[in-house]
Parts: C-alpha cells; structure tokens; sequence
C-alpha cells in the first residue's frame, strides 16, 4: 500500500507477483528437435534465446516502470505464440518439464507451482495491472498533465485486472494457485483501479471550480467504485486473504466520497435556499462519516486527515444550516431515509487491453506449424474452456440459490442459537453499541438534573433582573413623593416598560421550558421498561434462545443436530473446492435435514421470538434517540437564554446607575433652588424637567462632583472645597429608602466644612440666585454622558428597538412539544426579535420531536 504525496486524497498502487527462475530454452528446443526437426530447432534459436532473455529480466524486476510495462506486454504475447505450438503439462509427449512458480502478490509467504502456461499468462496479466497503479500513483496529479496520466494509467490497470477475470483466471485456477489471480480478486482489483481513475476526474473537477452538482455527481460514482470493491474484499475468499488495513481503507474511502457527494450537493441546495434537504444532507453526510471512522483502525493518517477535514467542513455547515433555518426559513427537516438516492456520472472505464496483448501479428516461432498433436490439444483446451464457462454460469447460479435457501432457513444461525451464540443484524449491533457508548438509558437522569439545574440559574437570574428595577421604582416613587411637582423626571415604569415586557417574555419562556421537560421526563418514565434492553451487555444477552424440546419421544436431537452440521460442513468444503457443489447444492435445497431440525427445535416460535427482540431493540434505539436530541436542544436551549438574561440583567443595572446618578444632580439642583429660595424669600416653584437637547447655562463649580457607589443605590458626594458658611443637608440611605428632604427649606446652622462618611450629601453655602440649569448634564468643562433614557421634555421616551431579547422558550418553541394552545394556554405575545445574538427562532416547529 502507498500513499501520493502531491494531493490530499490517498490511493494504493498494487504490488507485482514474485517468481523464481526457470530455464525456457532448454525444454523448448529440446521439444522442436523431437517433434519437428534438428534445422527447426536451430531455425528458431533467435526466438528461443528471446523468450529465455525476456524471462529472466522479468524475473529481476529491476527496469523501469514504462519499460517493465512494455516487457509484460511483448512476453504475453510470446506466450499466446507458445500456446498453440508448445502443449506443456505432465504428459509425456509434451514439455512436462517445465514448471513455472509464482508467490501470491498479497501473502509473500504463498506461492503455487503449475505446468500450465495458462497460469504463467495470468501471473503476467496480473503484473501488467500492477504496475500501470504503480505508473498512476507515481504520477505528479497536482499538474494537469500529470494527472491525466494518472487516470489514464489507472484505467489502463483496471482493464489489466478486468482482462485477467475474463479470459486467464478460470484456466489458471486449481487447488495449486493463488488467491491473487482469482476471478473475485481480479474483480475487486477492477473495481478498486476504477474508483481511482473516477477519483484524479474528481480532483479536476475540483480544480477546475466545476458546479457543485457536477461535483456531487462525480463523487457519488467514486464512492459507489469504491463500495463494489468492499463488498468484495467482504466476502469469501478474499475476507480471509487481504490485510485488515486494505478493507479499512477501501470502506473509509467508500464513505467519504458518498459524504463528499452530500456535501457537494449541499452547497449547491445553499445556494438554492432549500435549507431543509440541505441540513438533512448535511447530517446523512457525517453520519456516514462516523460511522466509517469506527473501522478505520490501521488506515493511514493522511487519509484519516483527510476524512476528518472533510467531516469538519460539514459540521461547520450544518451548524450554519441550522441557525439559519431556526432564525429565517423554519422549514421541517425531512429524515435521512426519505432522501432519494444521489445521481450519479461515471467518467471512467476498463481499458480495452486486448489489443495491446493480441498476438496475431507476432512473428516469433512463424516456422513452426502445430502438429496434430498440438492442433488436437488447441481444439481440446477450446473445448474445455467452453465447458468450464458454462459449469462456471451454472455453479455460480447454484451457489447463489443455496444462499438464499441457507438464508431461509435461518442457516446456521439457528444452530448458533442452539449453542447459546446469538447475535445481531450488524446495522442493529452497531446502532446499540453507539447506544451504549453515548451513555444509555441510564445516563437521562445525570442530564435531566443538569436541565433543572440550568433553569434554576435562569430563574434566579430573572429574579434579580426584577429586584433591581423594583428597588430603583420604590427609590424613585419615594423621592417624588417627596419633592411632589418639583420633581420632573419621568416615572420608572414609563422608562422600565421594554425591560419588563422582556423579563416578562423571558419567565414566559422558561415556564413553557419547564413544561417541556416534564414531557420528556414523563417521556423517559413511560419508555423506561421498553429501552432497558439496551442496557443489558452484551446486548446479545437480551435474545431468545433455541432449547430443546421439553418432552423428546425418540431421543433423537443430537443426531439431528448432527446431521444438519454434517451438511454445512460439507457445503462449506465444497464451496472453497469448486468441486462436486453443485449435486449438495441440490441435496441442500430439498431441506431434508432442516427440515427434521425445524420440526424437533420449534424452530418457527423460536424465530418469531427473535424477530420480536430485533423489534423491540429498534424501537428502544428510536425513542433513545428522539429522547436524546430533546436533552441537547433543551441544554443549548437553557445555555443560549442565560446569555440573554445576563444581557438583560446587565442593562437594568446599568440603567438603574444611570438613574441613580441623575436623581442625585436633580436632588443637588433642586437643594440649590430651595436654598436660593430660603434667601432671597422668593417662593418660586422648582425648575420643570427641561429638555436634554437645550439646557440652559449655569456656573461650572470649581470641580466636578465625586460620587462614590455603595451598594444598590447609595452614593457619597463631597464638595472639597466649599467655603464656610451656612450649608443644608440632605441623607440617603439603602432601601427601605426614606429621604430626609422636606419639601419646604430649612435653614441650618453655620458649621465648619467637613466631607461627609456616611450616606449624605453635603453642599457648599449656595451662591447668588443661579440661572436656570439643567438639573442632570454636566455644564462645560465636565466629562458627563448623556443619559441614554430621556428625549425632549414632553416627549414621551421610546423603548429601544434594536434589544427585544423577548424569544421563544426553546428554538421553536411552538412546535410538538412547545405549543401552548395544545396545553390550554394561550400563547404569549411576545414582541419581535431580530438581534444578531441568535435568540430569535422559528414559531413553527418545536426542536422536541414526538
């Protein structure tokens, strides 16, 4: 196995026959002397020494690969020139001495020895295919010549490899060949040649920046080359023959091209807005992929990176796909298995390597004439050839139907079953053996106490959210009770009516959360008893097995048993001899044995039974599936919404920093107007609440106030460098807030300046009557912002329109499991949302599927 070094995608060259050294000319001539003549066989010592010379450098294998291609081309057809004039075998009056030894290219520690040139001529066919893969693979594909030879070199193996099958392998095979030049092996080498001459087309197209349809289309042709020749390397008697590493690469590969096909036609939907076929492609794709990582143990790591690019690129698109459906489309996602199988484009095929290897026009040996002899034994290898083609049609038709009978009566696996060994269909295995993996059944309680644990920190959330713009209501209803009509700033529920609307909308949402994992909960509880089976391990554990019968009349069961073993040991004996199968094929179809098992065993209820398990798993692996998705929605679900009430919480907390800072320079302006007042004897009223965009002017104090935060709503303001004289003072302090301000002034006694150290405030001895200031902005010079809260005096505030995190209580929350007037609610009005942060969703399909 070799790995290109140019590209990202990995393939395999084929490795050649070995072969041990034999003398040629000597038995040859020594036959054209006793059969022909002594001047024929001096005439034909040029082609003598030629065949002798293109052996031996065959057998070193040390020229290059070119030219070791055309060697194996012109020795083919000098052996189709010695087949007819030279009959090599054991029999005496042919070259039987003569024996030709070839090691099986896959297991080096093999090898068989024929007299038959046959096997001589596919050892050659084999070679020639092995090193065109080599040729393709050492090819430089990332250049565009390059990779034309590479494809081209790779169908001119598979029709190496397809020639071999077709016209060489039947007459070579016998209890002394190998594996290698089989007609199974040479059809899956095909195959495997194929898929990766459809591959460097795939790279083209890449390159190329062809439509994704086209692309998709390519790759579906690749994977299915690739799952013609696993199926192959699966079954007898190549599963015992290849390295495990060689299956593992050729499923991996099967799998990524079917994937990469998905993903292809998957942009494509993208582009075409069919979000819904595109998601589902999307998941069929990293299933497949998954599922083929499992057995990719011993595959190389470029291929594995390879896959795992791949498998990330898909991921990353489908976590797209659907946010983009949750938030915009909100169209239903159809299952995998009601997706219409991808098409298909096929750009390669076998080379026709015939007429590179047809010996028609060779003059080599042109002076020797078969004898009759010879011309008898062309006639006889013809006519042997034609009963071995039809034997061969009829023993593969035989084969097949005893499959199908073995399969219907549950051969041997009933006889397994007999011996405590059940098992499983692999695709029910390997769905609970994921099962067990994720966790089980047993895991939904741990995840079910971490979804309560995730609505509770929401929960609490809320709340605090809600404290914090109560405590700043009570604070500001106490202060304008105090001050009454001077007091001119707007109420808090004019400005706090979008804040609550949405902590509102969010208690909404989790009360409907709560109600969906009471479901699942229930869900869970209900199911209980049916996916318990898929905690038993092995899961084999949980099947009905075959007993004997209670009451036995004849005491008979153990010969029957015996009988029908006999019979499969036999089949199984014949089958790898290819030899007398075909009258037990027939002894096996008239059922006599099995017949006589079934009847003993009851085997009928015992089938039934088991069908029930195989149900009765599925069932249990489908609803642990449908449970396990509504747990991740509602985890993602409850972690995405803490988010938004953090946001949420943030902002009523900054907003209530802000109120608080004006309510102080109000409360600092109105302490000016009542001192001013106190003087002057004016009685004027306070300053209305005047308009942000024009404030009017007032002295800049000689430094700008210092507010020092304690607690919620508490802060120290000291005026450092007030002169002495006559000063008022006011106090606030933590909830229950009660401001000691009276709504008339009093005047204090002079006392000497001195900063405050609890929760007052402290101002200055007041100056000459001020003109009218804003109460709440900075005057020149200061660094104060603009409250965010406030518009023109007399407009009434507006509530934000780019932050409504109002959003349903999981991604699609009206759906199956989400809908309130299925429950007898009514639904919440909830305001809509359409910020960047992602917590707007679908009202059309709720993410728990019933």
């Amino acid at each position: 196995m070799a790995a290109m070094t140019a590209t990202i995608n990995v393939m395999l060259a084929i490795h050649g026959k070995k072969t041990t050294p034999i003398d040629l000319y000597k038995p040859l001539r020594h036959y054209i002397a006793q059969h022909y003549s002594e001047r024929e066989a001096q005439d034909a010592e040029e082609d003598l020494q030629a065949v002798q010379h293109m052996r031996t450098d065959i057998e070193r294998a040390s020229d290059a690969l070119e030219a070791r291609r055309d060697l194996l081309q012109q020795y083919f057809r000098a052996l189709s020139v010695m087949e007819s004039r030279f009959p090599i075998s054991n029999e005496k009056e042919h070259v039987n001495t003569l024996y030709f030894t070839w090691y099986d290219a896959f297991k080096p520690g093999k090898k068989a020895t024929q007299q038959n040139i046959h096997f001589e001529k596919a050892a050659i066919a084999f070679n020639l295919g092995a090193v065109q893969s080599q040729i393709a693979l050492a090819a430089d594909r990332s250049s565009p010549n390059g990779l034309k030879q590479a494809c081209n070199s790779f169908q001119f193996a598979a029709g190496a490899f397809s020639f071999l099958r077709d016209n060489i392998s039947m007459k070579a095979s016998g209890s002394s060949s190998t594996v290698d030049i089989s007609v199974e092996c040479a059809g899956m080498l095909e195959r495997l040649m194929l898929a990766q001459a459809q591959e460097c087309f795939y790279e083209k197209v890449l390159v190329d920046n062809k439509p994704s349809s086209l692309c998709s289309k390519v790759a579906k042709q690749v994977g299915l080359y690739y799952e013609e020749a696993y199926a192959a390397l699966i079954l007898p008697p190549l599963n015992q023959h290849f390295d495990r590493t060689w299956i593992a690469h050729v499923q991996l590969k099967a799998a990524q091209f079917h994937a990469e096909a998905c993903y292809r036609v998957a942009l494509q939907l993208h582009d075409q807005e069919n979000v819904a076929e595109e998601i589902a492609r999307l998941k069929a794709a990293g299933n497949m992929l998954s599922e083929a990582k499992k057995s990719g143990k011993g595959v190389v790591g470029p291929l594995l990176d390879a896959v795992s690019k791949l498998e990330a690129n898909i991921n990353r698109n489908l976590d797209r796909a659907v946010k983009e459906n949750d938030r915009v489309y909100l169209m239903r996602i159809p299952p995998v298995e009601s997706l219409p199988s991808l098409p298909a484009a096929s750009l390669v095929k076998s080379a026709a390597v015939g007429e590179l290897l047809d010996a028609s026009k060779e003059k080599m040996f042109a002076g020797l004439v078969p004898d009759s002899s010879a011309k008898a034994l062309s006639k006889y290898t013809e006519m042997l050839d034609e009963v071995i083609r039809v034997q061969a049609e009829k023993l593969q038709q035989e084969s097949e139907i005893a499959r199908v009978k073995l399969r219907e009566m549950n051969l041997p696996d009933s006889l397994l079953s007999l011996e405590g060994s059940t098992s499983l269909p692999e695709h029910i295995r390997d769905e609970v053996e994921a099962v067990q993996i994720d966790g089980g059944p047993a895991g939904f309680e741990a995840e079910m106490r971490q979804l309560k644990d995730l609505r509770r920190v929401n929960e609490e959330l809320l709340v605090q959210t809600e404290e914090i713009l109560e405590e700043e209501a009570r604070e500001d209803a106490q202060v304008r009770t105090q001050f009454g009509t001077r007091w001119t700033r707007p109420q808090s529920s004019t400005l706090t009516k979008s804040l609550h609307d949405r902590a509102n909308g969010f208690a909404a949402n989790l009360k409907q959360a709560a109600e969906s994992d009471a479901r699942i909960g229930r869900t869970i509880r209900d199911n209980a008893p049916l996916m318990a089976i898929l905690n038993a391990r092995p899961i084999e554990a949980s099947l009905p097995t075959l007993g004997r019968p209670i009451l036995s009349l004849n005491q008979n069961e153990d010969a029957i048993v015996g009988t029908l073993r006999q019979k499969l040991a036999e089949l199984e004996m014949l089958g790898s001899e290819r030899a007398g199968l075909e009258d037990m094929l027939k002894d096996m179809k008239r059922k006599a044995a099995n017949d006589a098992f079934a009847t003993t065993f009851n085997l009928q209820e015992y089938l039934a039974s088991r069908e029930r398990a195989y149900k009765q798993i599925s069932a249990a692996i489908s609803k642990y599936r449908e449970i396990r998705e509504n747990i991740n929605e509602g985890l993602k679900f409850y972690t995405t919404l803490q988010d938004a009430v953090n946001n949420l919480k943030q902002q009523c907390g900054d907003y209530v920093m802000t109120r608080n800072i004006q309510s102080h320079e109000m409360i600092e302006d109105l302490q000016r107007q009542i001192t001013g007042m106190s003087i002057n004897d004016s009685g004027a009223p306070g300053r209305p609440y005047t308009s942000a965009a024009h404030p009017p002017q007032r002295p800049a104090p000689s430094a700008p106030p210092n507010f020092q935060r304690h607690g919620a709503s508490t802060f120290h303001q000291t005026s450092p460098q007030a002169p002495p004289g006559t000063h008022a003072q006011y106090s606030q302090s933590n909830p229950p807030a009660s401001h000691s301000i009276s709504s008339t002034p009093q005047i204090l006694s002079q006392t000497q300046h001195q900063q405050t150290s609890s929760s007052a405030y402290t101002v200055g001895q007041p100056a000459p009557a001020p003109q009218q200031s804003n109460p709440y902005f900075s005057t020149p010079g200061q660094n104060f912002l603009r409250p965010p809260y406030y518009a023109q005096q007399g407009v009434a505030p507006q509530a934000s329109q780019t932050h409504d995190y109002s959003q349903p209580p999981y991604p699609g929350w009206q759906g199956s499991y989400y809908n309130a007037s299925s429950a007898g609610q009514a639904e919440p009005q909830n305001p809509p949302y359409f910020a960047p942060d992602g917590y707007s969703n679908s009202s059309q399909s709720g993410y728990h599927k019933q």
